[in-house]
């Protein structure tokens, strides 16, 4: 904890830098995750060596779903920080 508070201004916004994009990083490998789960198990009724047309399709739009969805949610939680941090 003290070699943090011997960083320069610029090596500690770095730092911050830093482990922001990590947390993107791992929100992004969270997203995909999740993603995955929840289409193929939507979607993949009898798992085989490929996908046929009706799985894509399926696929493709639980995707598209989920991708709407994350992005509306991101929004409002970015609106609703935004909006407390106006307040202090």
């Amino acid at each position: 904890m003290s070699d943090m508070l011997n960083l320069s201004n610029n090596e500690k916004g770095e730092l911050i830098e830093q482990v922001k994009q990590q947390i993107a990083v791992a929100n992004a490998q969270e997203l995909l995750t999740k993603m995955t789960e929840k289409c193929f198990n939507k979607c993949i009724i009898k798992p085989g060596v490929q996908l046929d047309s009706s799985e894509q399709k399926c696929i493709s739009m639980c995707m598209d779903r989920f991708m709407d969805s994350w992005n509306l949610v991101s929004r409002a939680y970015g609106s609703r920080i935004q909006r407390e941090q106006n307040r202090m």
